[in-house]
């Protein structure tokens, strides 16, 4: 029997070995902590802004007690483990991969902090996201200032005093703002362009009408360019069973927004003028999928809901801050591919993401990815999606061992 090497014990890595598993192909799971690792580092209040019913890995749908809840950061680490446990996963926890070259012949060599491998085949299931982007600028500011990505936070008690400043308002710049003001903070939020959805559209939750209407569905070639895949997912919550939450509800709960963080000068945190335009732009996008919904309710001959218009903004916020009100500043402000730093193979565009169809590499022979944002769809890196590109590249792979063809023997060899 044929072996594979996944790359990553995440939600991804796990589908794709379920699928495995099922087609009787031999493969391990090579995973640089412990099952969901990246889950197990999030902040410690974090929870799913995504529905629990969403959570939809094959064979291993949610079968709770609360489907319109939402987990908070250990059920889901139990969810996956419990995923991980259910069909007993090859994995081996605590092997990092540090390189992915050329080894013998048309195979892999892979440098781990245990020894060398090679295979003939691997997928990369290493997450969606992978390395934390800081804006230009960033590097001036003073060293006093407790400055970190947003992975590093855990809990407001757990910075120094004084003001915050967030530096990105995708899901996460917005629920960390929201926390950090409730503890009694002073926050401010150096707002990008990101989209907005009300938490619920009628009697149903956003999340079923993304479903519904096609749009957790909609593949890459439905953006308007490439560069859309780093737009932010819409802002939401699932804190509280879910409720709004957006640059309107923020600015009425007491934070300070702002235009995006353009540098450090003479002391001061500085922005750019443009906090209006990010409100026009999440507005439309709004606008947008409200007519989406419109066009999908119409089709089906079922009645509209009421449908939210934006309601008036007051955009007054300043150019700069002193610097001696913040004793922290946090950056949310996106992840980007970091495949080239360790994978040593022209197997990426100019933005990092794989050049790939279904799932396979269009330059490599053998090498798969599944995972990535907007790999097929917009739903494929989420507990909803993952499974579905994890079924396609499992039957390639099936296809191949079966044909005979080999889908990748692996061998060791221990570290020097």
């Amino acid at each position: 029997m044929s072996k594979v090497v996944v790359i990553g014990g995440g939600q991804a890595g796990l589908a794709v070995s379920h699928e495995l598993t099922r087609a009787g192909v031999e493969h391990v799971v090579l995973e640089r902590g412990r099952v969901a690792q990246t889950w197990r580092g999030r902040w410690d209040s974090f929870c799913l802004v995504t529905p629990n019913w969403s959570l939809q890995l094959p064979d291993h749908a949610y079968s709770g007690a609360d489907p319109d809840g939402f987990l908070a950061r250990d059920e889901i680490v139990d969810y996956l483990e419990g995923y991980a446990a259910s069909f007993q996963a090859p994995v081996n926890e605590g092997v990092e991969v540090t390189a992915l070259e050329p080894g013998t012949g048309s195979r892999f060599r892979m440098t781990t902090n245990t020894g060398e491998m090679e295979a003939d085949t691997v997928v990369l299931a290493s997450g969606a996201y992978q390395r934390a982007h800081r804006p230009a600028g960033a590097e001036a500011l003073p060293s006093r200032v407790y400055t970190i990505d947003a992975e590093r936070y855990g809990r407001p008690a757990s910075l120094p005093p004084g003001g915050v400043l967030i530096v990105g308002s995708g899901q996460t710049g917005c629920q960390l703002a929201e926390e950090l003001h409730e503890s009694g903070r002073e926050v401010f939020l150096a707002c990008g362009r990101a989209p907005w959805v009300p938490r619920r559209i009628g009697d149903r939750d956003v999340f079923w009408w993304m479903v519904e209407t096609g749009f957790a569905d909609a593949p890459l070639s439905s953006l308007q360019s490439p560069a859309a895949r780093l737009i932010a997912n819409p802002q939401a919550s699932g804190h509280r069973r879910g409720h709004d939450l957006h640059f309107r509800s923020l600015q009425q709960l007491g934070v300070r927004l702002l235009g995006h963080f353009t540098g450090v000068e003479s002391g001061h945190a500085r922005f750019a003028s443009d906090l209006a335009d990010s409100v026009v732009f999440g507005d439309a996008r709004c606008l947008d999928f409200m007519n989406l919904v419109r066009k999908t309710c119409e089709s089906r001959a079922i009645p509209v809901p009421d449908l939210p218009v934006p309601e008036p903004f007051q955009a007054d916020a300043p150019n700069s801050i002193p610097l001696a009100r913040v004793g922290t500043v946090i950056f949310t402000s996106g992840f980007r591919p970091d495949y080239q730093r360790w994978v040593d193979f022209p197997a990426f565009d100019e933005m990092g993401f794989p050049l790939q169809e279904e799932g396979a590499s269009t330059v490599v022979p053998g090498l798969y990815f599944v995972g990535v944002h907007f790999l097929r769809k917009r739903k494929s890196s989420l507990l909803l999606g993952v499974g579905e590109d994890a079924r396609l590249v499992a039957e390639k792979l099936a296809g191949l061992s079966h044909s005979g063809r080999g889908a990748g023997a692996v061998s060791t060899s221990p570290s020097a």
